[in-house]
């Protein structure tokens, strides 16, 4: 399985992901920000970072990369899309994802390792976690805290489209929301950083959990 990594000016976590990818035993894909061409990768993950220095807010310029193209039809086309930290706010931008992120409630950049509870394993990003799994990963961001009209809330509750929810909100976001999909669910966007724990050097390898899942779903598929 082919996963793509996207890389935009600015990102600082397009290298933990690729080596998560190789981590799991997919083959890792650079997608470069200035050329709209996937490579026919399989899976898509728009990393963590600051894209294009977080100019007007983060993720309003990234959104516009040649890049986003593809992108955006192979998102609506049901491709399996993971948006990380910066990404997430790249797929919010993009109309990818409903919502938006919002600077964090203490007006302070927060990192750390929080605990964080899966909610729904039924998309191409949690499908190897079981619901109700505590995964402990990291955040470190300044606008996390998540935010949307009270309906679109109520609806992504209704919908079960909240996938992961912080047991200690780390910044304020709405209803303890650190991950959302799509109504399709196969776009997911997330603050906390899988792939920052990724491997036992690293203290703890729980983040694979979450890429590992696009492999069985793919499995699934195939099947």
């Amino acid at each position: 399985m082919k996963i793509g990594v996207v890389i935009f000016p600015g990102a600082n976590c397009d290298a933990d992901a690729l080596y998560a990818v190789e981590r799991i035993g997919a083959e890792p894909v650079e997608l470069w920000h200035a050329e709209p061409d996937l490579k026919g990768v399989d899976a898509v993950i728009l990393p963590g970072g600051f894209s294009y220095g977080d100019y007007l807010r983060p993720g309003a310029i990234a959104r516009f990369s040649k890049v986003m193209r593809p992108l955006e039809e192979f998102a609506r086309g049901g491709g399996p899309t993971l948006g990380v930290c910066n990404g997430f706010q790249v797929l919010t931008e993009a109309r990818l994802l409903p919502g938006a992120l919002l600077q964090n409630m203490s007006l302070r950049f927060v990192c750390r390792t929080v605990p964080v509870r899966v909610e729904h394993p039924d998309t191409p990003w949690s499908g190897a976690c079981v619901p109700g799994e505590i995964l402990h990963l990291p955040v470190a961001h300044n606008e996390g805290n998540y935010f949307a009209a009270e309906e679109t809330i109520a609806q992504l509750e209704d919908e079960g489209r909240v996938i992961f929810r912080y047991l200690e909100n780390p910044n304020g976001s709405r209803n303890d929301i650190a991950g959302i999909c799509n109504a399709e669910r196969n776009v997911v966007g997330m603050m906390p950083h899988p792939e920052r724990v990724s491997d036992p050097l690293l203290g703890s390898e729980e983040g694979l959990k979450v890429l590992r899942s696009v492999l069985e779903f793919a499995g699934a598929k195939v099947h």
